[in-house]
């Protein structure tokens, strides 16, 4: 697996409370992967939350979504959404949408694509390189770093800015 560098920055904003909220975790393969995936996916809150991904190409992003939405019953085919910004996808009782930004450089498209209805529906959003969107997106109650530390260990670090957030991560 190749890793390239990743320039951007986890973007955050809220209260002294938010910043504190922050877990570490080491997964040690894909099946660590996997397993935390189960885990988020057996949270009740998911079901609303915006969460978002932050690494380098190569850290695994879409290999947690992957493992994310079969945990969440998504059956069928699951691919990255790097061409498209945006793949949707429905499980038992819920839609979720996996946007995936890092093509993304015109603010225009946020509005032609209709994103703004998306994220005022109900629903599980996930974003890959939610960067590239900032200051169109809304803030994310869970955000996720993964660093690549070889092909198969990861660093995580998850950030919880707002009290759903919070609340994902304390259940984890």
């Amino acid at each position: 697996m190749t890793v390239a560098p990743h320039t951007g920055q986890i973007v955050e904003s809220g209260t002294d409370a938010a910043a504190k909220a922050t877990r570490h975790f080491t997964w040690h393969s894909e099946e660590d992967t996997a397993a935390f995936a189960q885990r988020l996916a057996a949270q009740p809150l998911l079901a609303n939350a915006f969460v978002t991904l932050h690494g380098d190409l190569g850290a695994g992003k879409t290999t947690l979504v992957r493992h994310l939405l079969r945990a969440l019953g998504v059956q069928g085919r699951i691919k990255s959404p790097t061409y498209a910004v945006v793949e949707p996808h429905e499980a038992p009782g819920l839609s979720i949408w996996h946007f995936d930004f890092y093509r993304f450089d015109d603010p225009r498209e946020w509005e032609d694509a209709g994103f703004r209805d998306i994220f005022a529906n109900p629903g599980l959003k996930v974003a890959e390189w939610p960067e590239k969107a900032a200051a169109l997106t809304p803030l994310a109650d869970l955000a996720i770093h993964i660093e690549a530390m070889d092909d198969t260990e990861r660093k995580v670090t998850l950030h919880a800015p707002t009290a759903k957030g919070r609340s994902l991560l304390q259940a984890l």
